[in-house]
Parts: structure tokens; C-alpha cells; sequence
């Protein structure tokens, strides 16, 4: 793993290198963004890790979403396809549809993406028709790759400044990267793609638990 993080680049550089990067401190110590990112670069005048995100997921260096128990992670674009390949045990969406794997609240929030590609968070809320349970519904698509956050947009204040946490704007993984790259990369089944991501970290990772890492990333 590399040096302190002070840059964007440096950020950019670390997700290519490990492949996929938690955002916070997992049980999987040093694996995070949290852990690498210099504290100079957190909660400053400057742009830092918070800012950093959008840029990277807009200009599609990375993939961030929800990918680690639930938690946000950034995924590259070299790794992604075997993770959604292991996450989606080999469905498409519409396959998972038509063999009544799919939930409701799933189906609502990935019928209104399809409609309305790269809305924003509040807009899906509203617009799939249902608040109770979104969340939910969201992490979970998130989990199994059919949702990603491809940026974020930020209130501005009266001097052109933007501020706040940031609202999500909401893809479906395959209008963003294109359905074709994620299917079966180089013909793996799930569990192919799931040994191949998890020997990668380990050898970028040597000094992490293997159970453990096998556990995050399930």
C-alpha cells in the first residue's frame, strides 16, 4: 500500500493499484481511504476525499457505490466487472426480473433509472413512488452492482460556492459502464471472478487476514 494521501491523483492511484478501496475503516486494517488519506486533506478549505469522490466517479476512473457490507467503496474499472460479476451470481437485471428474483421497491427504483438515467437521489425518491424502504432497496441494488453513484451535486451559495454534503446522482451500473463489460468478463463464472478479485487483494494486501477479507467482501 501506498504513502499518505494528499491529491486526488494519489487517490486515483491507490484505487488502481488495490482495486477496490473502502471509503471507512473496515474490520480489514490499512484498507481503507479513511486510513491513507493525509489528515491534512480532511475537512479543510481545500478539496479532500469528500470532494475528490464525484470527479473520480463522474470521469469514470473508478466505480463508487455501496459495494462493502453495505458501505461505500470505489471500485476500478479493471476490477469492477468480476465484482459485479460474482455480486449478480451471473444475472443481468432483466434475467433476475424474469424469474421473480426481483422485490418491488427493487423493481420501482430500477424501472424510474431506466426511465430517468442519472437522476439525483431526491428524485428517484420521489419519482418510484414509494419513501419507506427506499433506502434499503437502494443499498441493496447497490450491493449487487445494478446501481451506482456516477456524481454529486452541490448547492451552490451566493457568491457561486458549492456547499454541503452533496446530493447523489443515481445510474444504473450498465448505462453508465455498458451492460456487455459486465456480463461474465472473460467468461468467469461468479465464483471466478470472485476468487480472482480476492487473490488480487491478497497480493496487494499480504498483511491482511484472509477469512476476514473473504468475509468482507461477501
Amino acid at each position: 500500500m501506498r504513502d499518505r494521501i494528499r491529491t486526488r491523483e494519489e487517490l486515483e492511484a491507490l484505487i488502481r493499484e488495490v482495486g477496490v478501496v473502502p471509503f471507512f475503516r473496515t474490520r480489514v486494517p490499512g484498507w481503507s481511504v479513511e486510513e491513507h488519506v493525509d489528515r491534512s486533506a480532511w475537512f479543510t478549505d481545500q478539496d479532500g476525499p469528500w470532494e475528490w469522490k464525484g470527479p473520480l466517479a463522474f470521469e469514470k476512473r473508478c466505480v463508487y457505490g455501496k459495494f462493502i457490507r453495505n458501505r461505500t467503496a470505489f471500485v476500478s474499472p479493471e476490477w469492477f466487472p468480476d465484482l459485479a460479476n460474482w455480486r449478480r451470481e451471473g444475472y443481468a437485471f432483466d434475467a433476475r426480473l424474469d424469474e421473480g428474483l426481483v422485490p418491488r421497491r427493487e423493481r420501482l427504483l430500477m424501472e424510474y433509472l431506466g426511465m430517468h438515467p442519472c437522476a439525483l437521489s431526491s428524485e428517484v425518491r420521489r419519482g418510484c413512488g414509494f419513501s419507506e424502504g427506499f433506502d434499503g432497496a437502494l443499498t441493496r441494488l447497490e450491493m449487487q452492482t445494478y446501481v451506482v453513484n456516477a456524481d454529486f451535486r452541490y448547492s451552490v451559495d451566493k457568491y457561486g460556492r458549492p456547499y454541503g454534503w452533496g446530493s447523489a446522482v443515481l445510474c444504473t451500473a450498465d448505462d453508465w459502464l455498458g451492460g456487455d463489460t459486465l456480463l461474465a468478463p472473460g467468461g468467469r463464472a461468479p465464483g471466478e471472478s470472485f476468487e480472482r478479485l480476492y487473490e488480487h487483494l491478497r497480493a496487494v494486501m499480504p498483511e491482511a487476514d484472509g477469512d476476514l477479507l473473504r468475509r468482507e467482501l461477501r
